[in-house]
C-alpha cells in the first residue's frame, strides 16, 4: 500500500489538448509523491506542445515500462513516425499515432508491466461495440452515472435494452460500487426510458428492477429523469444507472461543471478517463483545464487501493459463525413514486 501507484497514460489524439492536460497536471511536484507516471507517447511530439503553451514540465524518455522509474515524469516511446502537429484539426496521422500509444500500452497492461490505465482524450469511436459487456460509469464528487447503452441514435436504444442487460450491469454497478468505492450497501436507481410509462417500463425496465431485488441488490425504480434529478433524489443512491447518453450526460454535466471522470467498470484491469474529449476548438491556446485529468489520475490509484483492501480478507475469509439477515430497511426512504406506481 505504500508504494507508489504505476499509471500508464496514453497521449490521445495529438493535435487536441492530450499533450497539455497530461504536462500540466504533472507540473505540481506533489503528483509524483503518489504515483509514478508512465506516458506512451512520442518525445518529439511532446516536446513540440510543451514548447509551443509554455509548460515547464520535464520528462525523461524511455524504451520500455521497465525503464520507468519513481520520482520523475516517463514518457515512453509509442509512436514509431514523426507526427506533424496540427492544433484544432483531426487526421488520419494524429488517429494513427492515438491508437499506436493505446496498442503499446495494452500489450504492457497484459505483461503487468503498470498498475492502472488512464486514457488520454481521444474522439469517440462512431461504431461502438454494442455487444460491449462492461459499463462506463460517469464520476464526480455528487454523483455517479452508469450508461446501459453507448452513442446509440436515439431510435435504437428502445430495441438494444433488455431485462438482461439490465440486470447485468446492474450487477457490474453494484460490485464496482462496493470494491471499487469501498460502500459497503450501494443503492442503485435505474432510469425510465420513456418520458411516460410505457411499453419498456412494464415489459423490462421494471421486471430487471425486481430481478435485482431477488438477487440481494438494492434496486430501485424506474423513475422519470427529468423528476429524479431535478428534486435531487441522485442524493439517496449511490449510482444511478441511465438508459442511454443523454439522459445520463446532460444532468451529469450539470451535477459536475468542474471535472468529470469516466471509468471502465467490468473488466480486470483499472481503465479511467477525462470526460470531455480533445476539445480540438481550444487546442494550442495554452487554456485547457488538466483538473479532469487529474481527478481521472486521483481515481484510478484510489481504486487499485481499494481493490486491494477489498480483496486481502477474501483471500482467506473467517466461516460465518451466524446467519446473516438482510437489512431491508432502507426501502421505506425512497418515497418518491416509480414511474410504474403513477399510471396504476
Amino acid at each position: 500500500m505504500d508504494k507508489k501507484v504505476r499509471v500508464a497514460i496514453t497521449h490521445g489524439d495529438t493535435n487536441g489538448i492530450g499533450y497539455e492536460v497530461i504536462l500540466r497536471a504533472f507540473e505540481d511536484p506533489m503528483m509524483l509523491d503518489m504515483c509514478t507516471p508512465i506516458i506512451y507517447g512520442s518525445s518529439k511530439t511532446a516536446t513540440f506542445h510543451r514548447k509551443a503553451m509554455g509548460i515547464e514540465t520535464q520528462f525523461t524518455v524511455i524504451k520500455n515500462a521497465e525503464e520507468a522509474r519513481d520520482g520523475r515524469v516517463n514518457l515512453l516511446a509509442a509512436v514509431a513516425e514523426d507526427v506533424p502537429v496540427e492544433f484544432g484539426k483531426p487526421t488520419e496521422q494524429s488517429d494513427r499515432a492515438a491508437k499506436a500509444a493505446m496498442a503499446r500500452a495494452k500489450e504492457d497492461m497484459m505483461k503487468h508491466l503498470y498498475d492502472v490505465l488512464v486514457q488520454g482524450p481521444v474522439v469517440p469511436n462512431p461504431n461502438p461495440n454494442r455487444e460491449d459487456k462492461s459499463l462506463t460509469i460517469m464520476l464526480s464528487d455528487r454523483v455517479r452515472i452508469g450508461l446501459l447503452t453507448n452513442r446509440l441514435p436515439i431510435k435504437e436504444v428502445a430495441q438494444s435494452i433488455s431485462v438482461e442487460k439490465i440486470v447485468d450491469k446492474g450487477k457490474i454497478f453494484y460490485n464496482s460500487l462496493k470494491r471499487d468505492f469501498r460502500v459497503n450497501n450501494p443503492r442503485i436507481a435505474v432510469l425510465s426510458l420513456n418520458p411516460q410509462f410505457g411499453t419498456e417500463e412494464e415489459q423490462i425496465i421494471a421486471p430487471a428492477v425486481e430481478e435485482l431485488e431477488k438477487q440481494n441488490i438494492q434496486a430501485f425504480g424506474p423513475y422519470y429523469a427529468e423528476e429524479f434529478f431535478a428534486g435531487n433524489m441522485h442524493e439517496e443512491f449511490d449510482g444511478v444507472l441511465a438508459m442511454y447518453d443523454d439522459q445520463g450526460m446532460l444532468p451529469f454535466n450539470a451535477l459536475a461543471p468542474e471535472f468529470g471522470v469516466k471509468l471502465k467498470a467490468g473488466i480486470t484491469a483499472i481503465c479511467t478517463t477525462t470526460d470531455h474529449g480533445p476539445s480540438f476548438e481550444i487546442a494550442g491556446q495554452g487554456i485547457a483545464d488538466p483538473t479532469s485529468l487529474r481527478q481521472a489520475i486521483y481515481t484510478a490509484v484510489d481504486i487499485y487501493r481499494h481493490r486491494i483492501e477489498y480483496d486481502e480478507p477474501l483471500a482467506n475469509p473467517l466461516p460465518k459463525l451466524y446467519h446473516e439477515k438482510r437489512e431491508d430497511g432502507d426501502k421505506a426512504r425512497f418515497t418518491m413514486p416509480r414511474a410504474k406506481d403513477i399510471f396504476k
